[in-house]
């Protein structure tokens, strides 16, 4: 299969092949995602084969209005309602009650479904355009780092999807927050853009679900079940200060393995091959998959990086180092 790449002057191009059932890879402002019609089973299936993608993980349903939203659902709790004026557009994806419009491979079977309204102008012009509730997984090859460039896309789909709509480099870096509306106090299954204070500022308690690192539970949301966004290298997270990371660093160089390590701009850690975040939790965002995937392009054997803080946006990256670690954390 010819891959296209498609720019917003010929955005009808990627609105043709969604209604005809392809998926096309779309930018979004938190990362690149893989879209298809939501309730077409036969373009629901052809996102799951170009991901490689196991089937009992959920997709979550981009929307363009809260009217096109109610189309998926039993009805809208007040509470939801009341996220969806404040984050929407937004990287908030909100878990109500399926009414089984969507295909049944979208929610995992399940009887809830995640629905998000993206801040994107290519991303809701393709929407609004198709008239179609679009299912979109990141547009990357099943636990490999989520795509923040077309060109991340093309690395890991071209020739196995219809299209990319080229969008340049996304805002936000990780995927949305994910909270579940069908519990009280409703519960952050997987941390995102929008942070837990945010969401506690417009609707009180918001619980964190603490399953979010157990492997054997039935997920409600993406990301929740399998390794994610993981290097070629072995990547270890390490709960210490710099000096125990260097130490560590230097009796892997002291094996002949080769070191690559992930840094805060001004932490002076020396290994084979560094990479930098930026200054604050934001910047780490927007950096890390584009971090971990130049990885990839080096002969590293292992990966380094602190334990980051679980403040703001930082519990969303550190949720993702560990995904990417498989929970492989050193202590001092």
């Amino acid at each position: 299969m010819k891959t296209e790449m498609i720019d917003q002057q010929t955005l009808d191009v990627a609105v043709n092949l969604l209604k005809a059932g392809e998926v096309v890879a779309m930018p979004t402002e938190t990362v690149y995602g893989l879209a298809g019609d939501a309730t077409s089973e036969t373009a629901v299936r052809r996102i799951f084969a170009a991901k490689g993608r196991p089937s009992d993980n959920p997709l979550i349903v981009h929307v363009a209005s809260i009217e096109q939203a109610e189309q998926f659902v039993t009805h809208i709790p007040a509470v939801a309602k009341r996220l969806m004026d404040t984050f929407w557009p937004g990287a908030l994806t909100i878990i109500l009650e399926s009414n089984g419009t969507a295909s049944s491979l979208v929610t995992a079977g399940l009887d809830t479904i995640g629905l998000r309204m993206p801040d994107h102008p290519l991303a809701l012009q393709l929407i609004e355009a198709t008239g179609l509730g679009l299912a979109a997984p990141s547009a990357n090859r099943s636990g490999k780092p989520s795509p923040t460039s077309s060109a991340h896309v093309a690395y890991d789909l071209s020739g196995r999807i219809a299209a990319i709509v080229d969008g340049g480099e996304t805002g936000i870096g990780v995927e949305s927050t994910v909270i579940d509306c069908t519990m009280t106090p409703p519960v952050i299954l997987r941390p995102g853009g929008v942070t837990r204070e945010q969401l506690e500022g417009e609707i009180g308690t918001v619980a964190l679900d603490p399953a979010l690192s157990m492997k054997d539970k039935t997920p409600k949301a993406p990301g929740m079940k399998y390794t994610h966004y993981a290097p070629e290298a072995t990547l270890s997270v390490v709960a210490g200060d710099l000096s125990f990371l260097q130490q560590l660093i230097d009796e892997a160089r002291q094996t002949g393995q080769k070191t690559g390590v992930i840094l805060f701009d001004g932490e002076d850690v020396e290994a084979d091959v560094r990479c930098f975040l930026g200054t604050t939790a934001e910047t780490a965002a927007q950096r890390l998959y584009d971090c971990l995937r130049r990885f990839d392009q080096t002969t590293v054997d292992q990966i380094f990086v602190r334990d980051l803080s679980e403040e703001g946006v930082g519990l969303a990256v550190r949720n993702r180092l560990h995904k990417a670690a498989g929970g492989r954390i050193i202590r001092p």
